[in-house]
């Protein structure tokens, strides 16, 4: 009798321990014309260590047992402390020499979601996201009105000049020059890496639920309080536990045109197809019309994976059992 209550607990464990999810994580820092000459070493070296940094701080969440909205949140606040990031303190500068900023988060346990777009005083713009899926009856706020209510979340509120960074205003004065007119001197080469730059996290927790963040600062030298997809869902971000969980950065414009992100996990849904897949024809589709750009995803067994069709995207990845992976350039060909 004995023996058999004790074969019987093994099971009853074995089961329980198979049950269990893989966690996992995955993350960007933006996608564009990276490449190895224009980088130093010193500098290739500085990305990584934040990379691993950030993913680093999700993951652990996870391991303790946390949900996959704690670590999304947390390593998106890594990325968002960094300059090195077009998100939070490394935010790029509108035309008018300020700094405009856009976040979002989505549970995919249940689609529920959070947004704000234009905001210019909170420092971590993925807190004001979550807040507003978790303490509103709202998805999207923008503008003043997101920053009164960040206000009342008693959320950090900074200065606009908290974002100034030298080289940042140095690309917005070269936008200047690239989209101005110029009859009397050499044009300003446009640097498609204007037109990008985000941050953004997607992770499985124990549980198996997915969730997907996403943080920007937008367009260098946007007007007229331009918005991209980083906070429309289902655009830049988009999370469900039917499918997966895509974080994206690119040119935005064509992002929301085309809803990449639930476009992705569509096609995981009703096609069959796995998220890797899945992200890959997206990706390649979005190529062929004129949108540059990448996305993470991870889908509702753990599988990890990211795609892009630039010269280079900022990634990294941490599965349960592996080390954290790290890397910036596309693979040679």
């Amino acid at each position: 009798m004995k023996q058999l209550l004790l074969i019987i607990l093994m099971l009853s464990s074995a089961g329980a321990m198979a049950s269990k999810a893989p966690i996992g994580i995955v993350i960007h820092g933006g996608a564009g014309t990276i490449n190895r000459d224009s980088m130093t070493p010193a500098q290739e070296q500085a990305y990584h260590a934040m990379l691993t940094h950030a993913v680093n701080q999700g993951y652990a969440v996870l391991e303790r047992g946390g949900s996959s909205l704690d670590a999304v949140t947390a390593a998106v606040m890594v990325l968002e402390d960094s300059p090195l990031f077009n998100a939070g303190k490394g935010a790029v500068y509108t035309f008018d020499e300020s700094h405009e900023l856009d976040a979002s988060i989505m549970n995919g346990r249940d689609r529920s979601a959070g947004a704000v777009a234009g905001v210019t005083n909170v420092k971590n713009p993925i807190l004001l996201a979550r807040a507003v899926m978790e303490k509103s009856n709202h998805v999207m706020l923008s503008g003043k009105g997101a920053e009164q209510f960040a206000k009342q979340q008693k959320l950090e509120l900074v200065d606009n000049s908290y974002f100034n960074t030298e080289f940042r205003y140095e690309a917005l004065k070269r936008a200047k020059q690239a989209i101005a007119p110029q009859p009397h001197q050499a044009a300003v080469p446009y640097d498609p890496a204007w037109k990008m730059g985000t941050v953004g996290a997607v992770a499985i927790d124990r549980k198996g639920n997915l969730a997907a963040a996403t943080s920007t600062g937008g367009m260098t030298a946007k007007r007229y309080g331009r918005i991209g997809d980083a906070p429309v869902i289902g655009a830049g971000n988009f999370a469900d536990n039917k499918s997966c969980a895509v974080s994206a950065t690119g040119h935005g414009e064509f992002f929301i045109r085309y809803q990449v992100a639930s476009d992705i996990c569509a096609r995981v849904k009703y096609q069959k197809k796995t998220a890797a897949v899945a992200a890959k024809e997206v990706m390649a589709e979005l190529k062929a019309v004129g949108g540059d750009g990448g996305v993470i995803v991870v889908d509702n067994k753990g599988q990890l994976s990211w795609t892009f069709n630039t010269e280079g995207m900022y990634r990294a990845l941490k599965a349960e059992g592996g080390q954290v992976i790290s890397e910036i350039f596309a693979a040679k060909s």
